[in-house]
């Protein structure tokens, strides 16, 4: 079976894993998939990533972060531009989830960015997902 969208997967598998409190998750490897996890990994959504050899391919295990009481670190993730219905932003009309509170993963000519970076370097781009 073919995957129309597979950054929604990642998304999915990163809330599932979550919601249910597992240390780590796998999923098939792709530079952009290990992009977002960098950018979640430098906004400390996660803990680390990493990519290892499969049977056909590669994987990319994201090992998850909780606090100290077991709260998630990840309360919330949404795709918002999708296959079927793109979504884009200027420079002047980025959005801030949350109030400013989570991030948006912005994919720009400069490679994959958060909506402050984007603010701070005057550009605009797809907006890939919002994290909180």
């Amino acid at each position: 079976m073919t995957m129309t969208d597979p950054i929604a997967d990642m998304l999915t598998r990163l809330r599932n894993a979550s919601a249910a409190k597992h240390t780590t998750v796998d999923m098939p490897y792709s530079k952009f998939k290990a992009n977002i996890a960098q950018i979640l990994k430098r906004e400390g959504y996660i803990a680390d990533f990493s990519a290892k050899e499969a049977k056909v391919g590669q994987t990319l295990e994201v090992t998850l972060k909780y606090g100290p009481n077991g709260e998630r670190s990840i309360q919330g993730i949404k795709r918002i531009s999708k296959p079927g219905l793109r979504r884009y932003a200027k420079s002047d009309s980025l959005p801030m989830p949350l109030g400013g509170l989570g991030i948006a993963i912005i994919s720009t000519s400069s490679g994959l960015l958060t909506q402050k970076e984007c603010l701070d370097k005057g550009i605009g781009g797809e907006i890939v997902a919002f994290v909180w």
